[in-house]
């Protein structure tokens, strides 16, 4: 048996999709573990580029089974437009379950969502994308939601959704929004029902028995650990767990089954939406940075917050992860950066600290602390081997393992499948 779990160790966008689709070349199995299509995985090789955002990141290897978990939220709409988009790109083969259990995103989860952000004033808005997520996620805890199984069940669904509604048009004429209308909601969505229902089963039985049988599955987190829902930048976080430890609870799988868990990490941070960014800066660097990295969001198209890497919050998720490998993305990107800045720790009310605070209020008081390493002006991208990049390069990577205390395995040269270079076998 033989697990691997893929974990974002910033904010998001830090490449797993790249890095899934990668592992997925030698996997039997790709498991969506958790979000719903707030999260953006691209996807480049042969000249075509593919935005993925609830379907699993192996969907382009045709042997493989691709799984979208428990843990998820799935507005079925956006998921059948996913699926038509794959076919429209030539993506036609492809094995595909979803979990009966998972939850479904509805059009009241939606506006609600919109609704709530409205509220709130400015300097207290969370960056929701505004897809229905945080709502959905809301409604599962308050044991209402609308799983996959009451979804394909006609009578269930209706019943469901009439009760859900009663109570949430109450709560939009109170705001001045229009209620929703129950019976065109469900005669639009029991076409989706059924178009979903051939892929619907009971994916842990499946997991479980595909994992005794000894076959080898990547296990792909969205968004990324500082914005775990416990472990985050709380509140500017997501509304399930991104972390490795999440993985059992989000599948239906026991622990023993991971073996390895491998970080994903840009060569420097980013942040798109709310939140304290304590090595974010703006100047003609990060101008640089965000340009040659198309740093805009998959899903929003925002333009993604810039920032050094910070070894702080690396070794904040190698602890609640476990991470047993490090993946660096995006390092072409640097090229041309005359200095490099790697914060080692931060300085909270004249002390010096290792960790990232709980407390919203004091993490946002925290000062960088940098050390700083030569850039390089090398073009990078056609790099094959750790030998071949600029020795400024190799001491950048060498230095982020010292500081973060786990190997990097992998660094990417570009956007593409074979811009990517292994350094250890994972799977």
């Amino acid at each position: 048996m033989s697990g691997i779990v893929v974990v974002g160790t910033q904010w998001g966008d830090e490449g797993k999709g790249k890095i899934t689709d990668f592992l997925a070349g030698k996997a039997d199995v790709i498991v969506r573990f958790q979000g719903g299509n707030n999260a953006g995985h691209t996807i480049v090789f042969d000249g075509k580029k593919f935005a993925l955002h609830l379907i699993p990141s192996g969907i382009f290897r045709k042997d493989a089974i691709n799984v979208m978990a428990n843990g998820m939220v799935i507005n079925p709409k956006a998921m059948l437009e996913e699926l038509e988009m794959l076919k429209q790109g030539g993506v036609t083969e492809f094995n595909l379950a979803i979990s009966d259990r998972a939850h479904i995103i509805l059009p009241y989860h939606i506006v609600l969502d919109g609704m709530l952000e409205e509220l709130k004033e400015d300097n207290k808005k969370v960056g929701t994308t505004k897809k229905g997520i945080g709502p959905t996620y809301t409604d599962k805890a308050s044991r209402i939601g609308i799983r996959v199984c009451d979804f394909v069940d006609d009578e269930v669904f209706k019943e469901k959704l009439t009760d859900n509604l009663n109570y949430y048009n109450k709560i939009f004429k109170l705001f001045g929004k229009e209620e929703l209308n129950t019976e065109a909601i469900y005669q639009e969505y029991l076409e989706y029902a059924e178009a979903m229902k051939p892929y619907v089963t009971d994916t842990g039985v499946l997991l479980n028995r595909l994992l005794e049988d000894d076959k080898k599955v990547v296990f792909e987190g969205a968004q990324g650990a500082l914005l775990c829902m416990d472990h985050g930048t709380y509140p500017f976080v997501t509304s399930s767990s991104p972390t490795a430890a999440s993985v059992p609870v989000n599948t239906g799988v026991s622990p023993k089954y991971i073996n390895e868990v491998i970080g994903i990490t840009k060569a420097y941070s980013t942040r798109v939406g709310s939140g304290f960014f304590a090595t974010e800066f703006d100047d003609d660097v990060a101008h640089q940075i965000r340009e040659v990295g198309h740093e805009y969001g998959t899903t929003t198209g925002r333009p993604r917050r810039i920032g050094w890497i910070d070894t702080v919050v690396l070794r904040h998720t190698k602890r609640i992860s476990g991470l047993t490998a490090l993946s660096v993305m995006l390092l072409d990107v640097l090229s041309g950066v005359k200095t490099l800045q790697v914060c080692v720790a931060y300085k909270l009310n004249g002390e010096i600290i290792d960790y990232m605070p709980a407390s919203i209020k004091d993490y946002e008081k925290c000062i960088p602390i940098y050390m700083e390493i030569p850039g390089w002006d090398e073009d990078i991208t056609k790099v094959t081997n750790f030998s071949g990049l600029p020795v400024n390069a190799q001491l950048y990577l060498n230095k982020l393992a010292e500081l973060v205390g786990v190997e990097v395995a992998i660094f990417s040269v570009g956007p593409d499948r074979t811009q990517t270079v292994v350094l250890k076998e994972l799977i």
